[in-house]
This record gives structure tokens, sequence and C-alpha cells, in this order.
């Protein structure tokens, strides 16, 4: 099984290798945009320039709840101030690694904001209005995000359109290999943003052509009613007609979205295997691709089959806000090369695994050195 492993990620990188100098393929993501804070809460302090942060959710979670009643101090201390939004990070991967990107989301309106410009001088950006704002607590076991997505309501079709109109969005979405619609649960409009470019922007396929990958991103939606949940389900699975349709989950997503379907998958949602939980939500949607990926492995139930990698897991993030959207992007990428679904989650596990040891996307030959690095070390923390 290892061995099996080691040599498909060997192989992955020796066949991206080749690829990274051809034509670039071309993507076409949005809608959001945030300027993300990187956060460590303190635990404790030790001098003005030195401090013990809190390590965990749980450590953090104590101190709030032993404040009930009472009160208590929190000091944040900003680490990083960086581009953020499911669709920006992901896009800004995918450019790193070649890809042709058209981005459309809020990134600042009317003219760029600051922490985008990097972003924006790397591909076509077109701007709807301005961005949220994130302040991310890091922990080694995950994050809180909290967020201020006011500006996001402006993320509307009427507005898409009246900056880019139909005509020019459609000649844009013809021409990439992947369209990626991503943060549904901080974009209100987004299901009918989906709905109307589903009817107005993609064509009727033509027999025997090679449809384009749509890929879904819901970005934890449990604060969202389950009616409103179906209903993003429902038009997800509407885009069989015209494209093929990939949703890429969490494992939290996955509960969620098993849950909103009333699914039976034993013991329980929260507590099925990866296997089960994929396969019985692949089944259930009849997507062209279900992903699910955790921290320390991914799975995609496509064609049929269910295919699996376990991943290049690490105990001590840099950075963890982020890291699923450069494994969307990884994993994308493998799917717009025509790359198996066992390597595309190799790309996508690689292309996380390398961020949140480096606080930073890869670029260019930076992916296929860490998929060999992740083959010599297979099986140990690296």
């Amino acid at each position: 099984m290892a061995a099996d492993i080691q040599a498909m990620l060997l192989e992955t990188a020796r066949k991206l290798e080749e690829r990274l100098g051809g034509e670039k393929p071309r993507a076409l993501i949005g809608f959001d945009g945030f300027v993300d804070e990187i956060i460590d809460v303190v635990a404790t302090r030790h001098s003005p320039t030195s401090y013990q942060r809190f390590a965990t959710i749980a450590q953090l979670a104590k101190r709030i709840a032993d404040a009930a009643g009472l009160s208590t101090n929190l000091e944040l201390v900003t680490t990083q101030v960086k581009l953020g939004g499911n669709g920006p990070i992901m896009a800004n991967a995918l450019a790193g690694l070649g890809v042709d990107v058209t981005y459309i989301g809020s990134v600042g309106y009317p003219a760029v904001h600051p922490v985008f410009e990097e972003f924006a001088a790397k591909c076509r950006v077109i701007s709807i209005c301005e961005p949220g704002h994130t302040d991310a607590l890091e922990f080694d076991d995950g994050k809180l995000m909290l967020g201020k997505y006011q500006t996001l309501d402006q993320v509307r079709w009427e507005r898409i359109v009246q900056l880019i109109p139909v005509p020019e969005l459609a000649e844009i979405a013809g021409a990439a290999s992947l369209i990626a619609a991503v943060n549904w649960t901080m974009l209100p409009h987004l299901t009918e943003v989906w709905e109307r470019f589903l009817a107005e922007v993609l064509p009727q396929p033509e027999p025997g052509a090679r449809l384009p990958i749509v890929f879904f991103d819901l970005c934890d939606p449990a604060k969202r009613q389950r009616a409103e949940l179906v209903q993003a389900l429902k038009t997800i699975q509407a885009f069989t007609a015209k494209s093929r349709p990939i949703l890429g989950l969490n494992r939290k997503e996955a509960t969620e979205v098993a849950t909103a379907l009333g699914l039976e998958v034993p013991p329980s949602n929260r507590d099925a295997s990866l296997r089960d939980i994929t396969v019985a939500l692949g089944e259930r949607l009849g997507l062209y691709g279900l992903v699910v990926h955790p921290t320390r492995e991914a799975a995609v139930y496509m064609g049929g089959a269910y295919y699996h990698v376990p991943g290049p897991y690490t105990p001590k993030p840099r950075l963890t806000t982020g890291a699923g959207d450069n494994f969307n992007a990884g994993f994308c990428l493998g799917q717009m090369l025509g790359f198996s679904p066992q390597e595309s989650l190799a790309l996508g596990a690689g292309t996380s695994g390398f961020y949140v040891r480096n606080r930073r996307s890869p670029e260019g030959l930076e992916l296929p050195a860490f998929l060999r690095t992740w083959a010599q070390n297979f099986g140990s923390e690296f």
C-alpha cells in the first residue's frame, strides 16, 4: 500500500513537471474576497515582545468558559495580513501553478484593495465591490474565523452583469476548462448567481463535446437554513446538464450536507468513516465528482468509484487559513490537466501540505518537488 502511494506520488510529480511548461489552461473563478488578519490569541504574556499563545481551540474555550458570569481580557496579536476568501486564495494558488486565471469578486472597488495588488498582477481581476474582513484565530488543531461580511451583499447577478455583460461573461467561460464558484455560505445571493449563470452563460453542449469542470465549495454551511442548503445542492446537481460539476467539502461540511439530505450513514454522520460518507454523498448527489478532505487524508467519489490518499499531515502547521482552498486548487489543476482522480487528490493534498508549512502557495516546480519530498517521507511527519 505505502509503496503504491509513493510510486503514484513520484509519477504525479513527473507528469506535472512535464505539463508546467506547456500551454496554460484557463480558469474563471469567483466571487468573494476578504482581507485576512492571521492572529494569535495570547495565553501568557512574558514581556512586551514575548508571549505564549493558546495552542488549541480547547484551551481558549476553557478560558472563555471560566469567564462566564464574570469577565476576561483576550489579547490578539496580528502575525500576518493577507489576501483572503475562498476564491482569491484558490485563484492565487492556481495562477502560481501556471493557470491563466480570470477572477471576478469582491477585491476592492473602484480600485483593487492593496492586499490584492500582487494577486491582480498575476491574473485578470474584475472587482465587484469592497472585500469583507476576517480575523482568523490560528491554533495547532484548527482555526476560528471571525468575519465581517456586509459588503458581500453586493455580490448579486445584476451587479456582475452590469460590470461584465453576459456575452463577455459567456466568452470568458467558454474559453475556460475550469469554472469555480465558491463560498456559498458567506454570499447570500450565490444560489441565484449559480442559477442565472447556468441558464444564461453556459451553452447547451454539442454532442460529444468535452464539458467544462465547474467546481463548488460551500464553506461551512452550518449557519444557513437547511432549506437554503438543500436548494443550493439541487442547483449544483442541475449543472450536470451542461458541465462536469464537482463539490468539495471538508469533513465537517460533509456531515452537515449528509444531515441536510437526511442520509443515514452508520453509525452516524459525525462518526462515519471517510469512505462511508464520501460514497453515500457521491451516490446521492450524482455529480461528476464529490470530494471530502479532512486534515489527514482526502477522498473523492468519481465515475462510480472511491479514491483515497493519506495526506502529508503535520501537527505543527504554520498557517491553516486557506489550506482547504489550496487543496481545491491542486485538485482542480489535476482535473484540468486530465490526471486520474487519485493523482488529482495527491496534487490537492500536496498543494495544501506545502501551504501549511510555508505560509504561502507553491509556485511552479515547488509543487512536484514537494510531492517527491512527501514520497520520500511517506508515513512519517516532515
